[in-house]
């Protein structure tokens, strides 16, 4: 049985190592961070669309612009002390996809190309990538049933 002592001690212990967090600033932080990525790949987009690309190649490379930073981070160790100040802001799905799996990819690498990286690179984003397809079915196929009755 835990002793009221223990139990006092033990949210003492929890108070004491968990961080102290100021929303608004960490809001302020997340809005700064993550305009600053949105503007790069604005930029990307706004210099190939005055350079003749499509609407839709252009936008391709902004975020493809986006995932390539975001690896580029991950590897040189970047991504994870940016994040602890950004939070939310770098988080985004394409940053944060990007940097799992680079991560991972990193993380096996000494277990070799086929065991370490290719066997373990998608061991966090695979189930992403499993159940974005898996919904994309299901609401395609619902469409369609409501495109053919309609």
């Amino acid at each position: 049985m835990i002793s009221e002592k223990q139990k006092k001690e033990y949210k003492d212990y929890v108070e004491q190592k968990t961080p102290n967090h100021n929303l608004m600033v960490d809001m302020v932080l997340a809005f700064i961070f993550g305009g600053i990525f949105s503007v790069i790949a604005q930029g990307v987009y706004d210099l190939l669309m005055s350079n003749g690309f499509e609407k839709i190649d252009a936008s391709t490379w902004g975020s493809i612009s986006l995932i390539f930073i975001s690896a580029v981070l991950t590897a040189l160790g970047w991504y994870k002390k940016i994040v602890k100040y950004a939070g939310a802001g770098i988080i985004v799905p394409i940053t944060g996809f990007a940097n799992s799996v680079i991560s991972t990819a990193i993380e096996y690498k000494n277990e070799g190309q086929v065991f370490g990286i290719g066997a373990k690179i998608f061991i966090i984003a695979g189930p992403v990538i499993l159940f974005g397809c898996l919904s994309s079915v299901v609401i395609g196929a619902i469409y369609y049933i409501i495109q053919l009755v309609g």
